[in-house]
């Protein structure tokens, strides 16, 4: 059921989730042509969650995630351009091609920290969020990690932190049921990780990532808490992936009856269902979207595959403050 009242929101969100997704379809056909050669990570599936949660967020708030993150990358805001550009390598990439798929970031649009050591976002989320809150800025902070991150230290003493100082941190767990190639059940005792945010005393929330109105009404509420100085949300969004943990992974650990029927509730095509069911927008108006979304992504691997490599003066740059002759 939709629960998400803004029309043009809801329109948003699919055209987020399109944009995300057919990202990913050109960057895993040039990972299989060989023009592109890099670690990656398919978000194929989890659209909606990303694309719902960036959202409810402004421009200016924060944004920490994982070397699984391009879709919270893309909803963010970072341009296809830049963005495509630090995947190949190019120096107008979002870090001059030295960061790649595990250290994407971009402050201008709130993208601060993509990690590559699972859980290590969580602490560097509460860090953000206290320096807003001393600052006195009105800014937001979502952590985004797996359910497999939840297991480690760090999750815990960074709910506990955030929960002690109020500070305004939204907690996203994207539950898409396996940590790597482990499925939930095999390293997760509790039914939900939601459950888990009693034990610091904050709201502890699961809902259908899935679905494009329920996460972003979740998200909403979410944001509004931590905005109003009231603290953090430990909000999961419950969803899948369609592929394997990385490019190259078959998957072979995967049910193959569930992953069946995940496919069959694909949240892209159900949104646009929900679009055309509800009214807000008619077959040529989303084909339209879709094309306008298709070129921007082909545009934006021209751009990568003909922007430069770093340099050699790039070598020492970005690496010390000021070079000090011994």
């Amino acid at each position: 059921m939709r629960t998400l009242t803004d029309e043009a929101g809801l329109l948003g969100i699919y055209r987020t989730a399109v944009r995300i997704n057919r990202a990913d379809e050109k960057l895993r056909g040039l990972l299989t042509s060989g023009e592109l050669a890099v670690s990656y990570y398919s978000p194929r599936g989890q659209e909606v969650v990303a694309a719902g949660m960036m959202s409810r967020l402004r421009a200016e708030d924060y944004l920490v995630t994982t070397y699984r993150g391009i879709h919270d990358q893309i909803a963010k805001g970072i341009p296809l351009e830049p963005l495509f550009a630090e995947l190949f390598g190019r120096v107008d990439g979002t870090c001059k091609g030295k960061g790649g798929p595990m250290h994407v970031t971009q402050p201008e649009t709130g993208v601060m920290v993509t990690t590559g050591v699972v859980g290590s976002g969580l602490p560097i989320a509460v860090g953000l969020g206290l320096a807003a809150q001393v600052r006195g800025q009105d800014r937001v902070t979502v952590v985004c990690f797996g359910d497999g991150a939840s297991n480690i230290g760090a999750f815990h003493e960074a709910l506990n932190m955030a929960a002690l100082w109020r500070l305004p941190v939204v907690f996203l767990c994207q539950n898409n049921r396996y940590a790597e190639s482990t499925r939930y059940s095999d390293g997760t005792t509790v039914e939900r990780i939601a459950q888990r945010a009693a034990s610091y005393g904050i709201p502890g929330v699961t809902v259908d990532g899935n679905n494009a109105g329920e996460m972003a009404e979740a998200a909403s509420q979410a944001v509004a808490r931590a905005r109003a100085g009231e603290g953090p949300t430990l909000l999961e969004a419950m969803t899948y992936r369609f592929m394997g943990h990385y490019f190259g992974d078959a998957g072979a650990y995967m049910d193959a009856d569930e992953f069946v029927a995940a496919q069959a509730a694909d949240p892209v095509p159900a949104l646009r269902k929900e679009l055309l069911r509800a009214g807000i927008s008619t077959e040529e108006e989303l084909t339209a979207l879709e094309n306008e979304e298709q070129a921007a992504v082909d545009s934006a691997a021209a751009f990568a595959k003909a922007s430069a490599l770093p340099g050699v003066d790039e070598l020492r740059r970005d690496v010390y403050r000021e070079e000090v002759v011994a």
